[in-house]
């Protein structure tokens, strides 16, 4: 019998992140160390890495999520402490990955915008994203149409695939800061 139109698939759900999800993780994440500029690490970190890596985000108190597309992990999100000293622990720099079969169906704005509203809830005050590749125009794209503004560039401070590559910074007041 033919069908009626398109498939309708279930939408994406979103919660947070669990241990049982680090293989998932890392495999997204390992897609982007070997392939893109998202990341200047390149070694992909397996999976017990990226468990230990979710452990030391929960210990801090900070989100973790994870966006599931019929049951499997789609994407995932995290916010990470900004920098060490303590006079930065109301900033936190985001993370967002998305498996690349599913790009450009809203997961990554859906992740970061949970994200932005969790650490909101933990009372964080600025968001920054370090964005790899000053060609990333999805990633950059992505941050403007959810309130970052561009911050600055960090010319040639990353060598990956052979090449010198930028960082872009932009910047998101959180909550009470706005």
């Amino acid at each position: 019998m033919p069908a009626d139109g398109p498939v309708k698939h279930p939408p994406p759900v979103t919660r947070t992140a669990r241990a049982a999800d680090a293989a998932e993780i890392a495999a997204i994440y390992g897609h982007y160390v070997r392939t893109a500029l998202a990341t200047f690490e390149t070694d992909p970190p397996d999976a017990a890495e990226m468990a230990r890596r979710l452990q030391q985000v929960r210990e801090r108190g900070l989100p973790c999520l994870v966006a599931e597309v019929e049951g499997r992990v789609a994407g995932y999100a995290y916010a990470a402490p900004y920098r060490p000293r303590p006079a930065y622990r109301f900033t936190v720099e985001n993370s967002v990955y998305v498996h690349p079969a599913h790009q450009r169906k809203g997961l990554g704005r859906l992740l970061l915008t949970e994200l932005i509203a969790a650490c909101e809830a933990a009372g964080c005050r600025q968001m920054v994203a370090v964005i790899g590749d000053g060609r990333n125009a999805a990633s950059i794209g992505l941050h403007e149409a959810l309130g970052f503004r561009r911050v600055g560039v960090l010319r040639s401070v990353g060598f990956k695939f052979g090449r010198w590559v930028d960082t872009v910074l932009m910047q998101r007041p959180l909550g009470e800061s706005r």
